[in-house]
């Protein structure tokens, strides 16, 4: 008798043992949670807050030899400095816009961490993977910098950094409204849309820093395969512009978070094709 419930009481004592350990992970999760939302709306703010500096400040520069009116289309050239700066203007834009974005894989991914950790396997910290998924877009910016230096040298840009020409607006509406009905939208968006299922196909969680950062990184590129065609939007409605930054960004989180994004995306993409025809037939000789 006393044997059985020497026997019983140990399979009490571990189950509680088990209890605590559970209630203790999860309280450790919740902090994580809370430390990884802090870390990505500081990101964010920050960002955001350089955007409306730039807003604010960069065309008000003596000479502006740095700022909007220097990418006008009376330049047909920059410099290393304006490259750069175009280039970080870019980054800081795409962060801003695009983390709140990617927080529900990040929180997710942040999470499966903490519990490996918790039964002794390695496993490489979040940062990791989120820097890849910031490296991707680091790449976009600098293509989307390239266009834009072309654009400028070939004079099709406006001080204020949108099209100074019509025809080149509706082509930009058009092809993106296009894109938005494009069977590779809707495979990217799904995988945008759904976190868990993109980890499980590529590989699962990892335990090392760089394909930690290889995974964030191929996340991103599905992130850019989404949106790439409305990031050019900007250079319809103007790249300085911040209540359209704003409005994209927006429709950009829509589209993930919503169970009808994709109907989201149709309809948005059938208001740029109607828009971008009007702007055409505006200036059809007659």
């Amino acid at each position: 008798m006393s044997q059985f419930q020497t026997s019983h009481d140990r399979e009490y004592q571990a189950a509680g043992e088990l209890r605590a350990a559970d209630t203790t992970l999860e309280s450790v999760l919740k902090r994580d949670r809370f430390a990884v939302l802090a870390a990505l709306a500081l990101l964010t703010a920050l960002a955001w807050a350089y955007v409306l500096w730039l807003v604010r400040t960069v065309p008000a520069m003596p000479g502006m030899e740095m700022g909007m009116a220097a990418m006008g289309p009376a330049i047909r050239h920059w410099t290393l400095p304006q490259f750069l700066f175009g280039l970080l203007m870019w980054t800081v834009m795409m962060a801003g816009m695009m983390l709140p974005t990617a927080a529900p894989i990040i929180l997710l991914y942040a999470r499966i961490g903490r519990q490996a950790q918790a039964e002794h396997r390695p496993f490489a910290a979040t940062g990791w993977f989120a820097g890849g998924y910031l490296l991707a877009w680091a790449g976009f910016s600098l293509l989307v910098t390239m266009l834009q230096a072309a654009l400028s040298r070939a004079a099709l840009l406006t001080p204020g950094m949108a099209s100074a020409n019509d025809m080149l607006g509706a082509a930009i509406l058009i092809a993106a409204g296009i894109y938005q009905w494009l069977s590779l939208k809707e495979r990217c968006l799904a995988s945008c849309r759904s976190p868990l299922s993109f980890l499980q196909h590529h590989g699962g969680f990892k335990g090392q820093a760089l394909p930690s950062l290889g995974l964030g990184l191929r996340h991103g590129l599905y992130c850019i395969g989404c949106c790439w065609a409305l990031m050019l939007l900007l250079f319809a409605g103007g790249v300085m512009n911040i209540a359209w930054i704003a409005c994209l960004a927006i429709l950009v989180l829509l589209e993930k978070v919503l169970s009808e994004g994709r109907n989201v995306s149709r309809m948005v993409g059938a208001v740029l094709i109607i828009g971008g025809l009007v702007l055409a037939l505006q200036h059809l000789p007659v």
